[in-house]
């Protein structure tokens, strides 16, 4: 495919990547044609996801895994995702605003985009974008969640290694015992470490993942971290265990498996949202004759009519 424009963004023109990710992002027909060409480039990158409830610091600690991956060299692409408007579906950007600063380092894009309303915190548009940075070049991907805590689980599908971010104050110490949030984290971090009641969230989490009741995900045993990302510190050993996790998914196999399950997963939410975009026309057209039929009691001979057009206008 020649095309000015993503050659532009491949050589590192941050307009022209913004251009071409604004495409993907709203699936146009050029759009899915730079994904095309983007996804025979990508592959490389490592991904981590980022997770915790809202106000756990997250914004902050991307902040300081920016810093540290710039400073190794790294390329580093971070998709922030934001909790959208429940009536126009758009984002409220508050994590792009928070990361401002960080937007002019060299060799940093950063993409704040909607959540769409999807349960998990993940839309086919995050993972799109996610396959188009990595066929950019950036070796290091970023992204976080809109902080559904324990729904949010698709963050598993896409990403090599799961951060989640606990703090003391909430109730983590509880809710770390639960099974949803326990078996999403490669690494738990303990922000605010410096606060007394942080000692009592670390033994509450390494009591769930000692107990012997969890099953670990790629039989890794999650690793447990004290952090401040306000103070900056702990972040260098949060790094290291991201790559040890990413040597340990690559000598394994599982690294290339899950850039597998994550284009499976951008296909298949990419065709439910096509599908969703016809049915949602067909019953806006057939409103009238959808409520005089129900009111008759025909709902079975409705739906075989409302599939029949679906299937017509795929």
């Amino acid at each position: 495919m020649k095309d000015d424009l993503l050659n532009r963004a491949l050589n590192g023109d941050e307009l022209a990547i913004s251009k071409v990710l604004t495409n993907i992002e709203y699936a146009t027909e050029k759009g899915l044609s730079y994904l095309g060409e983007l996804a025979k480039l990508s592959g490389k990158a490592h991904t981590v996801g980022i997770t915790g409830i809202p106000g756990a610091g997250k914004s902050t600690l991307i902040s300081d895994l920016i810093e540290s991956y710039t400073a190794s060299g790294h390329r580093v692409g971070v998709i922030m995702i934001d909790p959208s408007s429940p009536i126009s579906m758009g984002s409220f950007m508050g994590n792009r605003i928070r990361m401002q600063d960080k937007t002019l380092l060299k060799n940093v894009f950063i993409r704040s985009i909607a959540s769409r309303g999807h349960l998990g915190g993940f839309s086919s548009e995050a993972i799109m974008l996610t396959e188009a940075l990595d066929g950019l070049g950036y070796d290091r991907i970023i992204v976080e969640t809109v902080g559904a805590g324990q729904t949010d689980t698709d963050v598993m599908s896409i990403t090599h290694s799961v951060v989640v971010l606990v703090i003391p104050g909430t109730g983590d110490e509880i809710q770390a015992l639960k099974a949803g949030i326990m078996e999403i984290g490669d690494v738990y971090a303990i922000n605010k470490a410096d606060k007394p009641e942080a000692e009592a969230v670390y033994d509450a989490v390494k009591f769930a993942i000692d107990s012997g009741e969890m099953i670990f995900r790629d039989e890794w045993k999650p690793r447990i971290l004290k952090v401040s990302a306000l103070r900056k510190t702990g972040i260098d050993e949060l790094v290291n265990t991201l790559e040890e996790h990413a040597e340990y998914l690559r000598q394994r196999g599982l690294f290339e498996q899950r850039i597998k399950n994550r284009r499976t997963k951008m296909v298949e939410l990419l065709l439910r949202r096509r599908l969703y975009d016809v049915t949602s026309k067909i019953i806006e057209n057939n409103s009238e004759e959808i409520n005089e039929l129900v009111r008759e009691g025909y709902i079975n001979e409705l739906l075989t009519k409302l599939y029949h057009e679906v299937k017509e206008k795929l």
